[in-house]
């Protein structure tokens, strides 16, 4: 299996991924597909999914957790 994966501009907020899958053992012929991504307004957390990767959420929730300690420690919420 082959698969070639593509990253353009399309304009200032947005990025085009593309990609094309060749496997002659599976398919008579390759097949692509592309999605525009528009800019994201917050930060953007890398998820490396895999068969019992359950820990992300507890992952998220301690840093969420860890947030609100910090902004009422600084005199927020």
């Amino acid at each position: 299996m082959k698969v070639v994966e593509r990253f353009s501009r399309i304009d200032e907020h947005t990025l085009n991924y593309s990609f094309t899958v060749e496997d002659p053992t599976a398919w008579e012929t390759a097949w692509s597909g592309e999605f525009p991504w528009p800019t994201a307004a917050g930060r953007v957390y890398e998820y490396a999914c895999h068969e019992g990767n359950y820990a992300l959420g507890n992952i998220m929730r301690g840093a969420r957790l860890l947030e609100a300690d910090a902004a009422a420690a600084a005199g927020g919420e």
